[in-house]
């Protein structure tokens, strides 16, 4: 846009309409659920995408920079809230989150993105005239013009306390996550600055996309050769995984679309693996998923029973989830049950299970590469109101699981009040030990001194899922 169209418009000067760029509309529309409804980009997106692309407004490279857009402002909002704030005469929370948005996504594009300045500047001014008014498109043109004088570096250095002074705030500034979860990744992770900065730096990097081969109904080596090395690479720690190459459309191939392999982090891959294959005396007939839903270890583990003859029980508390769990599982080639009930109130016997997994509710912030709203969503009140329900939970697969059997506590959070804070408090309360999990995931490095293992994103390229291994001994 010229600097003369920005000018007010002289008497009888005809107006000229905004022009809606549909990346951008796209973009902003996705930010608003997020902000407006608590939905989740990964949820969202798709079926924007899906729509843009069958009313002919999306290419493939549209719905790159759209997916781009989204994903980059959500990951840096911490970052690029500083960076508004310097250049606003108002606190941030004074301003209308839908200018904020726009703000945001003009943010990321002169910060974080190759798009030439002018265009970053006079598109996110555009959106503003269509979503906002001209009136305060005039204060988005007025703040992104501030915010397009320096670069990132730049900026970070002006807004960011020095690491001298206070490391947290430093790091949250700079990694874009809150203080709260800096303080509390880092205290999970241990050592210096050199290990959380690269835990941060890695939540900040799009994942890849990891598929599962279920057990007896595909294999990885079948899924290779399929897509192709140019589509595809082999799982670095699971038998069963195969990594997608950039761009990989999981539900163009037939084996996903058939329930025969599915889309799960490695991380997850491992934890189901690491229970199945944990030494037992005694019988190995019946297996239980304690919280299932939405079925991705349960139709592994559903798998990896079938091989030797057992039963799966998936229970899930939630209806709808319970009916997601029955979906991934249909088609498995051995002897499976999926109820929904309340894994704190079950309505199986003590001491009924071999196996039981509880991958229990938890904060999610291990997964903050693939929902990066839920770092700014969570807050540390959060974790009182999880801990009664894990520790419950815990409990109830202690007392499901029969004498020398074996439970797998699992969250996807490295937060210690979720992990060895839970199992320290309820193994000590029961007749149980301890399993050292680090044997069961061969070949995996940088397992720690455990006997529970934390897998991370920046060591392992997973989620940063979490394992205890407890075996009931009376």
């Amino acid at each position: 846009m010229s600097e003369q169209s920005r000018r007010p418009r002289k008497p009888g000067k005809p107006y000229r309409r905004p022009q809606k760029d549909p990346v951008r509309m796209l973009a902003f529309e996705a930010l608003r659920a997020v902000d407006e409804r608590d939905a989740y980009a990964n949820l969202v997106l798709p079926p924007l995408l899906r729509k843009a692309r069958e009313k002919g407004d999306f290419d493939g490279r549209d719905a790159a920079l759209a997916t781009e857009l989204v994903y980059g402002t959500l990951r840096r909002q911490g970052t690029y809230d500083a960076v508004i704030a310097a250049c606003v005469d108002r606190p941030l929370r004074e301003v209308d989150p839908p200018v904020l948005d726009v703000l945001s996504l003009g943010a990321h594009q002169l910060l974080g993105t190759r798009i030439p300045t002018h265009a970053a500047v006079s598109a996110s001014v555009e959106l503003a005239r269509v979503v906002l008014g001209d009136g305060r498109a005039k204060f988005v043109n007025a703040v992104l013009r501030k915010i397009s004088q320096q670069d990132l570096d730049a900026w970070i250095e002006q807004v960011a306390p020095p690491y001298e002074d206070d490391p947290e705030d430093n790091l949250a500034i700079v990694h874009s996550h809150p203080r709260w979860v800096v303080s509390a990744l880092w205290d999970a992770l241990g050592g210096g600055r050199a290990g959380i900065e690269d835990l941060l730096e890695a939540d900040n990097e799009r994942p890849e996309v990891t598929l599962v081969a279920r057990p007896g109904r595909s294999t990885a080596g079948e899924l290779l050769d399929v897509l192709g090395e140019e589509s595809a690479l082999p799982g670095r720690w699971s038998p069963y995984a195969v990594r997608l190459s950039e761009g990989g459309e999981p539900g163009a191939i037939d084996a996903v679309r058939e329930g025969r392999a599915g889309v799960q982090d490695e991380g997850s891959q491992l934890v189901a693996i690491a229970l199945a294959n944990a030494p037992l005396d005694g019988p190995d007939k019946v297996w239980l998923d304690g919280c299932a839903g939405p079925g991705g270890k349960a139709a592994m583990l559903a798998g990896l029973a079938a091989e030797r003859g057992a039963l799966l029980l998936a229970s899930e508390k939630l209806p709808h989830r319970a009916g997601l769990v029955a979906k991934a599982l249909a088609g498995n080639p051995g002897p499976y049950q999926v109820i929904a009930a309340d894994g704190t109130r079950p309505p199986w016997r003590s001491g009924t299970f071999d196996r039981v997994l509880m991958d229990v509710p938890c904060t999610g912030l291990g997964a903050l590469r693939r929902r990066p709203e839920a770092r700014w969503r969570r807050r540390p009140s959060d974790l009182e109101g999880f801990a009664p329900l894990q520790r419950g939970l815990l409990r109830t697969a202690l007392d499901s699981v029969r004498v020398g059997g074996v439970v797998g506590y699992a969250t996807c959070s490295p937060h210690l009040a979720e992990t060895r804070a839970v199992v320290n408090d309820v193994v000590k309360q029961h007749a149980a030990e301890l399993i050292d999990a680090r044997p069961l995931l061969p070949g995996v490095p940088a397992l720690g001194d455990g006997p529970d293992v934390q897998l991370w994103p920046h060591l392992h390229g997973t989620d940063a899922m979490y394992l205890a291994l407890i075996r009931r001994t009376g």
